[in-house]
């Protein structure tokens, strides 16, 4: 009876892998395929769980794998061979492993057309590997040793939306224009804890998130946001921002709306613009705040109604400053939709 259960189980489960997009054959090749040390889930066939197993190579992956896992091992080598049958991949976790750009074989992630995600986070990467696959959407290369952009490796990749370079070794010669090129559709960038004294130039038009978070930038070029008209969220904190280093109007960019200054050395509230909803501007050096100073439209224009043309500031972070309560009556005034300030 519990022999008879178990195959009605099976059968189930392949019934309903057949009822989505596997064909028998596949299913039975994907499983017989499976990788000893990895698990293949009967109801998930399609994906490959090699992670945490102490791995330092790459097993032999089945043909018809869409997702693997393969985080948490000590790999060095990112094989072809291994991976020679895995011409179907869309996601790929290579986390916390051992690999190296020496260890990148030659073409191996290039010759994954239909990879979507990639990620290859916590290796011992000194250069963003190339070629990539040209469908990419999604990559992640945070907590490496990167220092160089190599030219052209994004050339082909006009689908990818997010690229996250967070801590790594980037320098402002690495960022450039010629370096971006080919990243028509972007969405998100991270470069924070880098080494950019800067702020990067040739970033996307298409860029709406922008973290520039722990960097050792010093002042931000009058214009700069006219080339990147989408930009919604900014992030600068842990930076050497000094409000000398601030053109009067350069945060005031109506497509802005979540800016991020937290531990610079601000001693003024920056222009914004009457979009903005959130400002963070704790641990800076800022003495007071006025609405003269901080309001993006003037109090006499405003009346007791809440119009299109009032500013659209829900959040304000000021603690960490020098300046003493109450926030002035005016500047209250001003951001009526304000729900929450920190001092």
């Amino acid at each position: 009876m519990a022999r008879l259960l178990n195959t009605v189980f099976i059968l189930c489960l392949v019934g309903l892998v057949l009822t989505q997009d596997m064909k028998y054959e596949e299913f039975m090749t994907q499983i017989q395929a499976c990788p000893k040390e990895c698990t293949c889930p009967l109801n998930f066939p399609r994906a490959v769980y090699c992670d945490n197993k102490g791995l330092k190579s790459i097993p032999n992956i089945p043909p018809h794998t869409w997702y693997l896992y393969l985080q948490n091992n000590l790999i060095e080598v990112l094989s072809a061979e291994a991976l020679r049958n895995a011409t179907q991949l869309r996601w790929l976790n290579l986390n916390r492993n051992k690999i190296s750009s020496e260890g990148m074989e030659k073409g191996v992630l290039g010759a994954m057309n239909d990879l979507i995600h990639l990620y290859i986070d916590d290796n011992l990467l000194t250069s963003v590997p190339s070629p990539l696959p040209v469908n990419l959407e999604n990559l992640s290369l945070s907590r490496n040793r990167i220092s160089k952009i190599p030219v052209g490796v994004f050339s082909q990749l006009n689908k990818l939306n997010l690229l996250d370079l967070q801590s790594n070794k980037l320098m402002d010669d690495a960022v450039t224009e010629v370096s971006l090129k080919g990243l028509t559709n972007l969405v998100q960038i991270n470069l924070a804890k880098n080494q950019l004294s800067t702020m990067p130039i040739g970033l996307p038009a298409t860029t709406t998130q922008l973290y520039l978070d722990g960097n050792n930038i010093e002042k931000i070029p009058a214009g700069y946001f006219k080339g990147l008209p989408r930009v919604a969220f900014l992030r600068l904190n842990h930076n050497k921002l000094a409000s000398s280093g601030l053109p009067e109007d350069v945060f005031n960019v109506s497509s802005i709306l979540d800016l991020q200054l937290s531990h610079n050395q601000l001693t003024e509230v920056p222009h914004i613009s009457s979009g903005l909803e959130q400002l963070h501007l704790d641990h800076n050096m800022i003495k007071s705040v006025s609405s003269s100073s901080v309001c993006p439209v003037s109090i006499e224009s405003l009346d007791d109604s809440v119009n299109e043309s009032a500013p659209r500031l829900r959040y304000l972070r000021l603690d960490g400053n020098e300046i003493k309560p109450p926030i002035p009556r005016d500047v209250i005034h001003c951001f009526r939709l304000l729900q929450s300030i920190v001092i």
